[in-house]
Protein backbone atom coordinates (compact mmCIF):
# COMPACT_ATOMS: atom_id res chain seq x y z
CA UNK A 1 0.00 0.00 0.00
CA UNK A 2 2.85 2.40 0.81
CA UNK A 3 4.41 1.84 -2.60
CA UNK A 4 1.08 2.53 -4.28
CA UNK A 5 0.57 5.75 -2.31
CA UNK A 6 4.12 6.90 -3.04
CA UNK A 7 3.77 6.13 -6.75
CA UNK A 8 0.40 7.85 -6.91
CA UNK A 9 1.76 10.95 -5.17
CA UNK A 10 4.80 11.03 -7.45
CA UNK A 11 2.64 10.74 -10.55
CA UNK A 12 0.22 13.37 -9.27
CA UNK A 13 3.01 15.80 -8.44
CA UNK A 14 4.71 15.20 -11.77
CA UNK A 15 1.56 15.67 -13.81
CA UNK A 16 0.28 18.46 -11.59
CA UNK A 17 3.33 20.61 -12.11
CA UNK A 18 3.24 19.99 -15.86
CA UNK A 19 -0.41 20.92 -15.99
CA UNK A 20 0.12 24.29 -14.33
CA UNK A 21 3.34 25.21 -16.12
CA UNK A 22 2.83 28.10 -18.48
CA UNK A 23 4.91 29.24 -21.38
CA UNK A 24 5.70 32.92 -21.26
CA UNK A 25 5.12 34.69 -24.55
CA UNK A 26 6.70 38.08 -25.08
CA UNK A 27 4.27 40.17 -27.09
CA UNK A 28 5.85 42.45 -29.67
CA UNK A 29 5.24 46.12 -28.90
CA UNK A 30 3.39 46.48 -32.21
CA UNK A 31 0.88 43.82 -31.13
CA UNK A 32 0.27 45.47 -27.76
CA UNK A 33 -0.14 48.92 -29.34
CA UNK A 34 -2.44 47.69 -32.10
CA UNK A 35 -4.73 45.77 -29.75
CA UNK A 36 -4.98 48.63 -27.27
CA UNK A 37 -5.85 51.13 -30.02
CA UNK A 38 -8.72 49.12 -31.55
CA UNK A 39 -12.32 50.09 -30.87
CA UNK A 40 -13.69 46.55 -30.81
CA UNK A 41 -16.89 45.73 -28.91
CA UNK A 42 -16.58 43.40 -25.95
CA UNK A 43 -18.27 40.01 -25.86
CA UNK A 44 -19.56 38.41 -22.68
CA UNK A 45 -18.14 35.07 -21.64
CA UNK A 46 -19.17 33.27 -18.45
CA UNK A 47 -15.93 31.32 -18.11
CA UNK A 48 -12.55 32.43 -16.88
CA UNK A 49 -9.91 33.76 -19.27
CA UNK A 50 -6.63 32.02 -18.44
CA UNK A 51 -3.26 32.41 -20.15
CA UNK A 52 -2.34 29.05 -21.66
CA UNK A 53 -5.96 27.92 -22.05
CA UNK A 54 -8.08 28.26 -25.21
CA UNK A 55 -11.04 30.57 -25.47
CA UNK A 56 -14.16 29.08 -27.08
CA UNK A 57 -14.32 28.94 -30.87
CA UNK A 58 -17.54 30.95 -30.60
CA UNK A 59 -15.56 34.01 -29.45
CA UNK A 60 -14.70 36.01 -32.56
CA UNK A 61 -11.02 36.77 -32.85
CA UNK A 62 -9.56 39.55 -34.97
CA UNK A 63 -6.35 39.38 -36.96
CA UNK A 64 -3.49 41.78 -36.44
CA UNK A 65 -1.93 43.13 -39.65
CA UNK A 66 1.57 41.81 -40.33
CA UNK A 67 1.45 39.66 -37.17
CA UNK A 68 0.27 36.19 -38.29
CA UNK A 69 1.17 34.59 -34.95
CA UNK A 70 -1.22 36.78 -32.97
CA UNK A 71 -4.89 37.72 -32.95
CA UNK A 72 -7.08 39.34 -30.34
CA UNK A 73 -10.54 39.49 -28.86
CA UNK A 74 -12.20 41.73 -26.31
CA UNK A 75 -13.84 39.53 -23.70
CA UNK A 76 -15.60 40.84 -20.61
CA UNK A 77 -14.00 44.24 -21.33
CA UNK A 78 -10.51 42.69 -21.28
CA UNK A 79 -8.24 42.69 -24.32
CA UNK A 80 -7.06 39.14 -24.88
CA UNK A 81 -4.23 38.18 -27.24
CA UNK A 82 -4.53 34.68 -28.67
CA UNK A 83 -2.80 32.28 -31.00
CA UNK A 84 -5.08 32.43 -34.06
CA UNK A 85 -4.54 28.76 -34.92
CA UNK A 86 -5.41 27.33 -31.52
CA UNK A 87 -7.40 30.14 -29.84
CA UNK A 88 -5.04 29.71 -26.88
CA UNK A 89 -4.69 32.83 -24.74
CA UNK A 90 -1.10 34.10 -24.82
CA UNK A 91 -1.69 37.36 -22.97
CA UNK A 92 -4.24 39.62 -21.35
CA UNK A 93 -3.61 43.34 -21.71
CA UNK A 94 -4.56 45.47 -18.73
Amino acid sequence: MNRFATLTAALFLGFGSAAIAQTTVVLPGEVRTYVLEQNTPSVTYEGEIVVGQPIPETVEIHTIPEQPDFAYAVVNDRRVVVNPKTHTVVGVLE
